[in-house]
């Protein structure tokens, strides 16, 4: 009996024990595992600023240059925001308001923006400068231009007046607007002893913006072609190539492994994006789990799906793995919307072996991680509007496929004239 009592004592002694563990598991939260990483440039802050597109845009270009062996650049996001809105602003006007004018934009601002105006330092152009602050606040510039915009656009005007330039007087009043809050475009500025025009710049960095793609996933229109896709912030209707799903995700994982950044466009009004960024995270969790006895995701089978939201606020739990499909009617109920743009530059794992992709984030130095985060590969799936990488980031087979010429023996430098 005394054997039984000390056998049974040593069955309960190590059940508490594996329950403690598994407690102390359960409250380790998520423990990232990072298995790549890219160097990008410090984080910034568009504060109140619906310039995500700018930010993103420029530091993804900014960690180009440092892929292609470059020194650290810091170029100046307003410079680019100017030169747009007063784009957009006339698009707007020619249109008749059917391009809407916002503060919003899309990554080929910056990469058309690069090309046709160029590039500037930071330090020729700050954000708040201004109005004596250093971090941008449009709201009181966007109540002003808005209203200009919209007063012509919608008008109704038989012509509009011109200047003894030839200039539209509308346009030349939206500007001084723009210049008064933003800063004026500089001409001409000396950097490192250098004089330079933002174009000489631009030209000086070896950047090429025609190296440059967008990539996105919908069957809405042919894969392996390219489409302007349609929403609102698109509004130089910018082309992207269209992949199947599988092959859109075989593009991040073959863009980071072999070196190259990701301008990531994405929805962040998924709950699982809101659940934990703050805390580091952004995930997709699984509504439905089937787990065989033993295995990692056996804890979650049978949970109802709010539990398992509720699990994955503190924990990893498993990912939910979308559809072609399920991601298109997403697109088109207006679950998945045009939202945020970010960069990518990592790929990590946590506990449960779910793979996520590094985030740099443009909302300052705030978070876990002090203003980047880990994105499921999961929620990437369902929720990514399109991306923009450099062309020889693309596998071998699918650059095949969309007929782009390889770029590979120039490592994204302009080709030499023959």
């Amino acid at each position: 009996m005394k054997k039984l009592f000390a056998i049974l004592g040593a069955i309960a002694i190590s059940a508490t024990t594996v329950f403690a563990q598994e407690e102390k598991k359960d409250d380790e939260g998520y423990k990232f595992t990072i298995s790549k990483e890219l160097p990008v440039t410090s984080v910034k802050n568009q504060n109140k600023a619906g310039t995500c597109w700018c930010y993103s845009g420029l530091a993804f270009i900014e960690a180009e240059l440092l892929r292609m062996g470059k020194p650290e650049y810091d170029f100046s996001e307003m410079f680019i925001v100017n030169n747009t809105y007063r784009d957009r602003a006339m698009a707007a006007i020619r249109t008749h308001g059917d391009v809407s004018f916002s503060q919003g934009g899309a990554f080929n601002d910056v990469i058309y923006g690069m090309k046709t105006f160029g590039l500037v330092p930071e330090s020729e152009m700050r954000p708040g400068a201004t109005y004596g602050d250093t971090l941008s606040d449009h709201s009181e510039l966007s109540a002003l231009t808005d209203v200009m915009v919209e007063a012509v656009a919608k008008g109704k005007l038989s012509k509009l007046q011109r200047g003894s330039d030839g200039e539209l007087l509308c346009l030349k009043a939206i500007q001084a607007v723009h210049d008064i809050y933003l800063g004026t475009c500089p001409k001409e500025f000396t950097y490192n002893g250098k004089k330079y025009t933002p174009l000489s710049f631009y030209e000086s960095t070896g950047l090429n913006a025609d190296d440059y793609v967008s990539i996105t996933s919908f069957t809405h229109h042919p894969f392996y072609e390219k489409f302007v896709l349609e929403i609102q912030d698109n509004w130089r209707w910018g082309l992207s190539y269209n992949l199947p799903l599988d092959e859109m995700m075989e593009v991040f994982d073959y863009a980071i492994d072999n070196g190259y950044p990701i301008a990531w466009g994405s929805d962040v009004s998924e709950q699982g994006f809101r659940l934990g960024v703050r805390k580091g995270f952004c995930v997709l969790p699984a509504t439905e789990v089937k787990a065989s006895i033993g295995s990692d995701q056996a804890k979650w089978s049978g949970m109802k799906a709010k539990d398992i939201q509720d699990e994955a606020a503190n924990h990893p739990t498993p990912q939910r793995w979308v559809t072609q499909q399920e991601r298109q009617e997403a697109y088109d109920n207006w679950e998945t919307t045009d939202d945020h743009g970010m960069l990518i530059y990592g790929k990590a794992t946590d506990q449960l072996g779910n793979e996520y992709y590094m985030v740099k984030n443009s909302w300052g130095d705030y978070g876990e991680y002090h203003g980047m985060f880990y994105a499921s590969k999961a929620f990437v799936r369902y929720k990514t509007m399109n991306i923009v990488v450099h062309k020889d980031a693309l596998p071998p087979a699918i650059k095949a496929k969309l007929g782009i010429q390889d770029n590979n023996a120039n490592n994204g430098k302009k080709g030499k004239k023959k």
